[in-house]
């Protein structure tokens, strides 16, 4: 020992010992240390006290430590492999294309304030800001730029299920909903103030989303929200006078989760029934139904036209539709560990095994190519669209307990409108809405940010 430690160091180690003999109530021990060490320690009650419990917390420092290299080890291999299995071209182009880039092991920064399970993220349209919900009943408003929290809302008196950035022309706004039966709303540019609360719901509101500006025969859509919830129904709201404006009946069970089309026109659901469903807002209808699941679905994604020529092929198209359609291909996932591709006559183009529990969240990659998930498996899986779905990345620790949700940010508009102002959200009006056939997602500017919320009470961010 003494050639590892200096007499000083060997000192302090053997007072550690003798402490530790004594606080475990082992007299024996200490007494027989005591005795082979002779006059080399000499330790009276009030050092033995501050001595005590030095040994156990060293103990699990090293416990820790040698946890954390083990972490260290495996990210550095798994690394080594991708590097090892990648062309100089490759990586070039990843670097310059934000349509190929798919998030690392490595957050950029993991977010800790939340003192329950995080339950949902969104990320504001325009700023770097990121709204998360909690089952402690609050949202927090972090900057996911500089890792750093802004501030805690609180109004809500059950945990908060969902949240999410949108609202009318030149006002954006933070709608949120929770198990106390309401939705609330918040307005960021007045400190969060809660502007609105919308009762209406006879359970729990699980999902809300803004529904976008440009819905066909619906001039007011920048002004509508789409609730989900345990009572079964789906309910659109006007977020400016606060009324239900419309209420959707047709699931079985409960409605876990919505998302809307992005020109408005079309809401795709999933929930207990095990049977996703496919909605017309103008009418209130079932378009379509997805049979197929064997348990709950518990989340749901609509495929960006930049999906289409990869999702295509799958459905057997010879070519795929046009980039102005907006309701072609859908996502699906649930507690069958599965997840679903369909197209929108509801048949089943390609399922995806991988994960090894319920699958949480779904979001499809802006750039089309890849599909992301998010699981209890504590997992993010990346799968490629263009490789007949096979899953290309797998980040094996994204959290260290059950993942239950996914957000990409959303992009930037290239362009204003012809007066030269921002459109809702922050956005501006697509050329969609006029008539134009022009591609939506060409005005856009992909950003490589995607955040997750986790049972372990963080929230990671994962950016380029």
């Amino acid at each position: 020992m003494s050639q590892l430690l200096t007499a000083r160091q060997a000192e302090e180690l053997h007072k550690a010992i003798i402490a530790y003999f004594s606080s475990a109530n082992l007299p024996q021990s200490s007494a027989a240390l005591r005795e082979e060490l002779r006059d080399t320690v000499s330790l009276d009650d009030s050092t033995l006290k501050k001595y005590e419990g030095l040994l156990e917390k060293k103990w699990t420092s090293v416990v820790r430590l040698q946890k954390k290299i083990m972490d260290l080890e495996a990210r550095c291999a798994s690394l080594q492999t991708e590097l090892d299995t990648a062309t100089p071209t490759t990586l070039s182009r990843r670097n310059q294309d934000p349509a190929s880039w798919l998030p690392r092991d490595s957050p950029r920064h993991a977010l800790e304030g939340h003192r329950e399970p995080v339950t949902c993220v969104a990320f504001h349209p325009i700023f770097s800001s990121l709204a998360s919900g909690s089952d402690d009943t609050t949202i927090k408003i972090w900057d996911w730029e500089l890792g750093e929290l802004e501030r805690t809302i609180k109004g809500h008196t059950r945990p908060v299920l969902d949240v999410d950035y949108g609202g009318p022309r030149g006002g954006t706004l933070l709608a949120s909903c929770s198990s106390d039966l309401t939705i609330k709303l918040w307005d960021p540019a007045d400190e969060y103030k809660n502007i609105r609360t919308l009762p209406g719901h006879d359970h729990s509101v699980s999902a809300v989303r803004f529904i976008p500006s440009g819905a066909a025969g619906s001039p007011m859509s920048g002004n509508l929200l789409v609730s989900a919830s345990r009572d079964h129904t789906l309910r659109i709201w006007d977020v400016t006078t606060g009324y239900c404006v419309k209420t959707l009946q047709g699931h079985m069970a409960w409605v876990r989760d919505v998302v809307p089309t992005p020109d408005g026109r079309f809401l795709f659901t999933g929930g207990d029934d095990n049977v996703p469903r496919l909605w017309d807002i103008s009418s209130g209808e079932t378009k379509a139904t997805f049979l197929g699941h064997e348990h709950h679905v518990e989340c749901v994604a609509i495929a960006p036209s930049t999906a289409y020529s990869h999702l295509a092929p799958l459905a057997g198209m010879k070519k795929p539709p046009p980039p102005s359609s907006s309701a072609e291909f859908f996502a699906s996932g649930g507690r069958d560990k599965l997840i679903r591709l369909w197209d929108s006559r509801g048949n089943l183009i390609k399922t995806l095994t991988g994960h090894d529990n319920w699958i949480r969240g779904l979001v499809f990659h802006p750039g089309g190519k890849y599909l992301l998930s998010v699981s209890d498996d504590k997992t993010l899986r990346c799968w490629d669209l263009a490789q007949e779905c096979k899953c290309v990345r797998t980040l094996e620790k994204a959290h260290t307990h059950f993942v239950g949700s996914i957000r990409w940010v959303p992009p930037l508009i290239k362009e204003t409108n012809v007066n030269g102002e921002a459109g809702p959200n922050g956005n501006t009006e697509s050329s969609a809405s006029s008539g134009s056939k022009e591609d939506p997602a060409s005005k856009m500017s992909i950003r490589c940010v995607i955040a997750t919320g986790c049972v372990d009470k963080t929230v990671r961010v994962f950016a380029s």
